[in-house]
């Protein structure tokens, strides 16, 4: 594409001089007392350079509009391709409104930037040296001035670029702010509306967007003062040109045809920088967006194990020694140890922070551990990011995702091949025929975004019957599934959800303690540590950190 451009850029120039040259010619020979109809010729050829000239800039476009298409929609692959491998650890550490608006509109800014980078970058590299060329076979002293003037537009459009590149970064930032802020209030609507916070929340949405609007205004201001300051020295710079090209034929030192053809050429010389100045603010935009994609494609991942692993047994192994994780520089978990036989529950409780959802995303491989040892059946792995591992999870995380199909879809979406039999028996062990009889299509009818809504609880049971529906996988991951339920609706899932772990490795994360009841195995952190661990009798024997978190969760309900 780079080799193309710059072949475009070389006919390009070639065609602005023959436009001025038949021009020029054409003005000339009038001066020199010829008629109109002699002209004919040097006119046709003026349009047809005319013609040239942007039927290249027609076609450059076509095809960069192409490639920049192509080009985007493959990192959009890339960075959805990313974000899906790498599991939400990611979306946690970016922010889901900055990662949608990434995926969406970032692609978009990153793709306005390839279209006009290329172009412009190679039509300034080349153009102009070319044109440079011609002028100082026309007239060397014009040709110095506009060497002369060319290196001091750069330096001051340098320093002005600098200037935008920050204020852009601002903006960016402030945008990054306003996506995830949003999203965040637009999640937790009904709940704000619920607790009479949605007022206030709508007023911080404001001030968000206000910050976003001052850091919009002052970029753009910067960028205007940068267009009108080249437009500035760049008309200065023709206007000496043409000042000296006029004392010089008065004084007769040159003649009309050379100087005109120097006078329409200036002002062509440069073109090419007041285009790329012109659009510099979009890419910054641009660049910001592809820089933003890239250092999420650059996120350093966990390589997938090939070594394959035994399925899931009543006999099989799994031990943890000392796995620390950390979130930049806050230490999310830190020398956490666990040695677990055969089908067992293991319930991980803990205050809100105190890192159970992280330890789920680790062994989920969600993330990977920065230190410690994993060993399953006495092998020894680097993390859970293994796909003999990863093929026997079932993930029940607090908000489920409720995808835009029908009820039938979503039930079998991880396990398509599922019979209508076997998805009618899942409704019946989760506990959702009732909905299934209010919906006017049956198990066909479509919910999620835009259709039917859900509620918590109906979401939970719809993630619940996936699981049945596979039940062939042997590990069982719950982060905190009734955490935004109600004590009856709870209940009455947990009912559901109890057969499900039977004969299974489960491994169930709540601050919710009559849980523990049912555990066969409790871990319990703080601030990222086990502070205590056994079965549950043997917690409250103990009388030590599993009573104190008791007393502080029921003193928090």
């Amino acid at each position: 594409m780079m080799g193309l451009l710059a072949g475009l850029s070389v006919l390009q120039a070639i065609f602005i001089i023959g436009q001025a040259y038949a021009l020029s010619n054409g003005i000339t020979n009038l001066w020199n007392g010829e008629k109109l109809s002699g002209q004919v010729s040097w006119i046709l050829l003026f349009f047809i350079f005319f013609m040239g000239r942007h039927l290249v800039i027609l076609f450059r476009d076509q095809r960069l509009d192409n490639y920049a298409y192509d080009q985007s929609s493959q990192l959009r692959k890339k960075l959805l391709e990313k974000i899906f491998r790498v599991g939400p650890g990611i979306v946690q550490t970016q922010g889901t409104g900055n990662t949608a608006t990434m995926a969406l509109e970032g692609i978009e800014q990153v793709e306005e930037y390839i279209h006009l980078i290329l172009s412009k970058m190679t039509n300034m590299m080349i153009i102009p040296w070319i044109l440079l060329a011609a002028i100082f076979w026309l007239d060397w002293e014009s040709g110095v001035v506009l060497i002369v003037v060319f290196p001091l537009i750069i330096i001051f459009m340098i320093i002005l670029g600098y200037a935008a590149q920050a204020k852009a970064d601002n903006q960016y930032k402030a945008f990054q702010l306003l996506s995830n802020h949003f999203i965040d209030s637009l999640r937790g609507i009904d709940t704000l509306k619920l607790f009479g916070l949605s007022k206030q929340y709508g007023n911080s949405i404001f001030s968000t967007s206000e910050r976003f609007r001052k850091a919009t205004m002052s970029t753009l201001r910067v960028a205007i003062l940068s267009t009108f300051a080249l437009d500035f020295f760049t008309t200065l710079s023709v206007a000496i040109v043409a000042v000296l090209l006029g004392l010089r034929l008065i004084e007769g030192n040159i003649l009309l045809f050379p100087a005109l053809t120097t006078l329409i050429l200036a002002p062509e010389y440069f073109l090419p920088i007041r285009d790329f100045a012109g659009d510099y603010h979009a890419t910054l935009d641009g660049k910001n967006a592809m820089t933003a994609v890239r250092e999420i494609l650059e996120e350093p991942e966990a390589a997938t194990e090939a070594t394959p692993l035994p399925e899931w047994q009543a006999d099989s192994d799994l031990v943890l020694n000392n796995l620390s994780f950390s979130y930049q520089d806050f230490q999310a978990l830190s020398a956490v140890s666990l040695s677990v036989k055969g089908n067992q529950k293991i319930g991980i409780i803990g205050m809100s922070g105190s890192g159970k959802s992280t330890l789920i995303n680790l062994l989920s491989g969600f993330t990977t551990p920065a230190s410690g040892e994993i060993f399953y059946d006495k092998q020894n792995l680097t993390s859970f990011k293994e796909q003999f591992w990863q093929k026997q999870l079932a993930y029940i995380p607090q908000n489920p995702y409720i995808f835009q199909l029908s009820l039938r879809e979503n039930i079998a979406f991880y396990f398509p091949t599922a019979t209508e039999e076997q998805i009618f028996e899942a409704i019946r062990i989760v506990g959702l025929d009732e909905l299934v009889n209010e919906l006017p299509e049956g198990i066909d009818t479509q919910i999620g975004e835009g259709a039917r809504t859900l509620s918590g609880g109906q979401a939970q049971r719809i993630a619940l019957a996936r699981a049945f529906l596979d039940q062939e996988r042997h590990v069982l991951l719950f982060d905190e599934p009734t955490a935004h339920l109600d004590i009856e609706t709870e209940v009455e899932l947990k009912e559901k959800m109890l057969p499900l772990m039977e004969n299974k490795l489960v491994f169930f994360a709540t601050h919710r303690l009559h849980w523990m009841q049912e555990m066969d195995y409790i871990l319990v952190l703080d601030e990222g540590k086990v502070v205590e661990a056994g079965t549950l009798n043997e917690l409250l024997a103990h009388e030590g950190a599993y009573l104190r978190l008791s007393q502080r969760l029921k003193e928090g309900a």
